[in-house]
C-alpha cells in the first residue's frame, strides 16, 4: 500500500487527524531542511510537502515567495532536492509530497522527474500552476511510476469541476480554506465545514485543509470535520524568524508538536 493512503488509514483507526506540514526545501539550506523533516518526524507530523523553490511562485504569499527566492539564491534546484529525499530515505518513512510550480518540472524533463522522484522515494506530487485540464502531460509519467496527484479544491470550485477534479485525483484533495493566497488571513470554519459536507458527498478521498492555518485550536476546530490540516506559511516564518539560532529545530519541532496535540 502506498504511503499516504496507509498513512490515513493508520490515523483514522486511532481516531486521529493528519498534520501536514509545508516546508520550502532549501531554506535556509538543504542540510537544514533535512534536519527538519526527521525533528518533524518526531514530533508528529504525518505528512510532509517538500516546496521546491521557483523563481515566480505567483500563488503562494509574501513569506513562502521569500523563502522561495531565498532558496534559489542559496543554489537549491529540484535536482538538489531529490537528493535530498534520497537521503532522509535512508532511514525515515514519512510520506513526501513534492509541492510545487510545473516549470522547474518541464525544464527537469517530465518524464526523468516522474522516474527520478519516485526512486527517490517520493510518494506525491502537487503543481499548483497545473490544472486538470493540463496534468496529461505529467500525470501519464507519474501515474506509471506510482506518484499520487494530489488536487487542490478551491472555495469558489462548483460541483460539475469539483466531480471532474476529484474523479482523477489520487492521496488526498487538498482544500483550501481561503480564495486568495497563502498565509494572508485566517479561515472561516463554518463556511469550510459547508464546503467539506459537499465535497465528501463527491468522494471518498482524504480532505486535508490549508491555508491561514496556525494555531492549535484553529487546527482542532477545523479537524473536527476534515481528515488532516496543513501548517505551511506560520512554518516557514517561524525557520526565516530562527534561522540564526542553534535551537532553530527545536523551536520548530515543539511549534509542531503543540499542533499535533490538538489533533489528537
Amino acid at each position: 500500500m502506498k504511503r499516504i493512503k496507509t498513512k490515513f488509514a493508520t490515523l483514522h483507526a486511532k481516531k486521529e487527524k493528519a498534520l501536514i506540514v509545508y516546508l520550502t526545501a532549501g531554506d535556509p539550506s538543504l542540510n537544514i531542511t533535512k534536519k527538519l523533516i526527521f525533528a518533524l518526524e518526531k514530533a508528529g507530523v504525518d505528512i510532509l510537502e517538500i516546496g521546491v523553490p521557483f523563481s515566480d511562485p505567483t500563488a503562494d504569499g509574501p513569506i513562502i515567495q521569500a523563502a522561495s527566492q531565498r532558496s534559489l539564491k542559496a543554489g537549491t534546484t529540484l535536482e538538489g532536492v531529490l537528493k535530498m529525499i534520497v537521503e532522509v530515505r535512508k532511514s525515515s518513512e514519512i510520506p513526501i509530497v513534492l509541492f510545487g510550480y510545473f516549470n522547474p518540472i518541464f525544464a527537469y524533463g517530465v518524464k526523468k522527474f516522474a522516474h527520478d522522484a519516485r526512486k527517490a522515494g517520493g510518494d506525491g506530487v502537487l503543481v499548483v500552476d497545473l490544472p486538470y485540464e493540463e496534468a496529461r502531460e505529467l500525470r501519464k509519467y507519474t501515474d506509471a511510476a506510482g506518484i499520487d496527484f494530489i488536487s487542490l479544491i478551491a472555495p469558489t470550485t462548483d460541483r460539475e469541476r469539483l466531480k471532474k477534479i476529484a474523479d482523477i485525483s489520487t492521496g488526498f484533495l487538498y482544500y483550501i480554506s481561503i480564495t486568495g493566497i497563502t498565509g494572508t488571513a485566517a479561515p472561516k470554519v463554518k463556511n469550510i465545514k459547508k464546503d467539506l459536507e459537499k465535497i465528501r458527498k463527491i468522494t471518498g478521498l482524504p480532505i486535508a485543509v490549508g491555508f491561514g492555518i496556525s494555531r492549535p485550536q484553529q487546527a482542532r476546530e477545523i479537524a473536527r470535520f476534515a481528515d488532516g490540516v496543513v501548517i505551511g506559511s506560520a512554518v516557514v516564518r517561524l525557520i526565516d524568524e530562527n534561522k540564526n539560532n542553534r535551537n532553530l529545530v527545536k523551536i520548530v519541532s515543539d511549534y509542531t508538536r503543540k499542533i499535533k496535540k490538538a489533533l489528537r
